[in-house]
């Protein structure tokens, strides 16, 4: 389970709600556990207004105009897309990080589209009469390729013939004179010898036949390749393994030379996601070809007897677009991306953009952008677009805010678009979208609600009654799902200097977190923890836990392990720790808190700072409450359920004691003499 906290995207808008807030410190009587409850199918508001859609009037997404540029369908990476004007313009290399699904490849498609206008070229391979492993390249006018290989083929056509027209009637003379001469035999055996020495020892005029490796249009704009994933052989080019390397069988060099994206890229654009992927002797051959503006090719198997052919330089003239995750960075090669920086840009892709209508509108053409390049499915109508216009705020986890992550809402939408389809419907409507929504969730949701099931039969899920140093916490399963993350404490004597131990899948800062609650735990108890073992158990962490939004769930189930205080199960949390005790933002609170509603918790303690991003479904409004705090002795004084309360809120105010940060004296201006 992934406790990651990275907010997805953005969200905003008056008409998603959120969940009854109560205020903390008011402790309400425990209730009993009910029984998951069918969820209701609400559906939002038929209605809509123009305005909502900025101004757009439109009975379905056919009525959208779509631009015809590519660079004009890109939708909020107003950064980015001036950075791809720019390069394009100058022909700079360019880096784009982000998000999968932000728009990267997209940007590079229009890019080339904006490359300014160019005459292609053709490159086709030679034999060399001197050496035949070092194959001779020649360039050409865009179209020229095809027309010289074919003629050569012709001129060898032409050879062929005339010679075994020559040779035919050779043996037919030899064979009528052994008849007439009675030396039949003879006259066989002669034949034969005589085609056995033209095989052998006569040219084969087709292996001396040019071979075209990168052929273009003459009027082709510049071309596009992406080259993500490729092997070493794809990108840089290769020569294929010949089997028959003797006796009149073999293949010439020349024709077994394979170009790479590198070289049918060639005045283009190269595109490469994921680009830390690549083996780094790739990436320094990519660099190599960067610098030179051209790559010879040789065979990239050690036991192929290609590895023997390396062949004049090819020319590579490319423009590269690198693109990867925030982790891209760290495995590329420090030579290349030197590189790319050094001769062009780096952008950083944005995963949300403001919720305006101006932004809106442009969603509502991703939609139509969308539905027309499908082909397959039924244009949209108002409520299906104000639908799909909801599930962006909601996958943002910002309020405000709309997200970018426009490849899986795409998904969204040719799913919604099916249904309609499969029912026989001429429009799409936000019936199909909602249903969509059930139907295409991720593979992390599905698992999420499928653990929940089985903690609840296995009663490893607990949300009624009190316990003493349990808590349930909540976690982020991917990108777009919520898990109950249940955690034990258990104080035992030291024998030594006291630790705290946890257990469970834990990655480095969450294992930074269980020490940081340390101070907290001391100044609440007035125990010194030095003379005990604290071991915290996370239960069901088989995917591993990381981030920090724990922090508050540990410093929780301790202290009641420390005092012997009950914890209410019907209540889940969420949020990070400071060592002052100030609860502080948490990413996915949304997935977070609609996974508590699923496994029958009534109540979540979110970070007050996290308020405005709770954009949860329609169907959960009505089963959970919301606490929003500040303080790490609100969460203390709603979760747990002392017997003696006024020792309990004395202790309580230990924590904020002398917490309180000194003023800064007044400056005060020295006048002039």
């Amino acid at each position: 389970m992934d406790d990651t906290d990275t907010t997805a995207g953005h969200a905003g808008g008056a008409d998603l709600g959120t969940a009854p807030v109560i205020s903390p410190g008011v402790q309400e009587p425990e209730t009993p556990a009910r029984a998951e409850p069918a969820v209701p199918k609400t559906y939002a508001s038929d209605s809509f207004d123009p305005e909502f859609f900025g101004g757009i009037q439109f009975n379905t997404t056919a009525d959208i105009a779509i631009p015809p540029s590519l660079i004009d369908q890109v939708i909020g990476q107003e950064h980015a897309v001036e950075v791809i004007k720019k390069a394009a313009t100058q022909r700079r290399h360019v880096m784009m990080i982000g998000s999968p699904g932000t728009g990267k490849s997209m940007l590079a498609k229009a890019m080339a589209e904006l490359l300014p206008k160019e005459e292609m070229q053709d490159i086709l391979t030679y034999p060399n009469a001197e050496d035949n492993n070092n194959p001779i390249i020649r360039v050409v006018p865009a179209g020229r390729g095809k027309e010289i290989v074919a003629a050569h083929r012709a001129e060898a056509r032409k050879r062929v013939s005339s010679r075994n027209t020559m040779l035919m009637v050779l043996i037919l003379g030899i064979l009528l004179f052994a008849f007439f001469s009675g030396q039949i035999l003879m006259g066989l055996f002669i034949v034969i010898i005589l085609l056995m020495a033209f095989r052998t020892m006569m040219p084969r005029d087709e292996a001396m036949v040019p071979k075209l490796i990168v052929s273009n249009k003459p009027d082709s704009k510049a071309p596009f390749v992406d080259a993500t994933g490729s092997h070493a052989g794809a990108l840089l080019g290769d020569v294929r393994h010949d089997p028959f390397q003797s006796g009149g069988l073999e293949t010439p060099a020349h024709d077994r030379v394979e170009a790479g994206a590198i070289h049918r890229a060639h005045k283009g654009v190269l595109f490469i996601d994921e680009i830390n992927t690549l083996e780094l002797s790739s990436q320094q051959s990519l660099l190599t070809a960067l610098q030179e503006g051209e790559f010879p090719i040789t065979g990239q198997s050690d036991r192929s007897s290609g590895a023997m052919v390396r062949t004049e330089p090819v020319p590579c003239r490319f423009i590269m677009i690198a693109a990867g995750n925030l982790d891209a960075m760290q495995g590329m090669h420090p030579a290349l991306r030197s590189r790319i920086r050094g001769y062009g840009y780096e952008v950083y892709m944005s995963e949300t953009m403001d919720d305006t209508p101006e932004n809106r509108a442009r969603l509502v053409r991703f939609v139509a952008q969308e539905v027309q390049n499908d082909g397959k499915i039924p244009h949209f109508d108002p409520s299906a677009v104000s639908e799909i216009l909801r599930e962006a705020r909601r996958r943002s986890g910002r309020k405000g805010h709309l997200t970018l992550k426009l490849r899986d809402l795409g998904g969204l939408v040719r799913v919604a678009g099916d249904l309609a389809r499969q029912a026989g419907d001429p429009a799409t409507t936000m019936k199909h979208v909602v249903d969509a929504k059930q139907i295409a969730r991720s593979v992390e949701d599905q698992i999420s609600d499928e653990y929940i099931r089985r903690t609840r039969d296995y009663d490893l899920t607990i949300v009624s009654g009190t316990l003493v140093g349990r808590v349930n916490g909540l976690a982020v399963v991917g990108n777009d799902a919520g898990s109950i993350l249940p955690i034990t404490a258990e104080v035992t004597p030291s024998q030594g200097a006291g630790t705290v131990i946890a257990t469970g899948l834990l990655k480095e800062i969450a294992q930074e977190s269980i020490k940081n609650v340390s101070a907290l735990i001391k100044k609440f108890s007035g125990t010194d923890i030095r003379k005990v073992d604290i071991h915290v158990q996370f239960i069901g962490t088989y995917n591993g836990v990381e981030g920090d939004s724990a922090s508050v769930t540990v410093a929780t189930a301790v202290i009641s392990a420390l005092e012997n205080i009950p914890v209410r199960q019907d209540v889940a949390m969420t949020g990070s720790l400071s060592v002052r005790g100030d609860v502080l933002p948490i990413g996915g609170v949304t997935y977070k808190i609609e996974a508590a509603a699923k496994a029958g918790i009534h109540t979540v303690i979110i970070p007050q700072s996290n308020l405005d991003d709770v954009l949860i479904e329609e169907r959960y409004k009505e089963m959970v409450t919301i606490i929003p705090v500040t303080r790490i002795e609100e969460v203390l004084e709603y979760a747990l359920v002392p017997q003696d309360r006024e020792a309990f809120e004395k202790k309580l105010s230990l924590i904020g004691k002398h917490m309180e940060i000194p003023k800064m004296p007044a400056v005060t201006e020295k006048e002039d003499a």
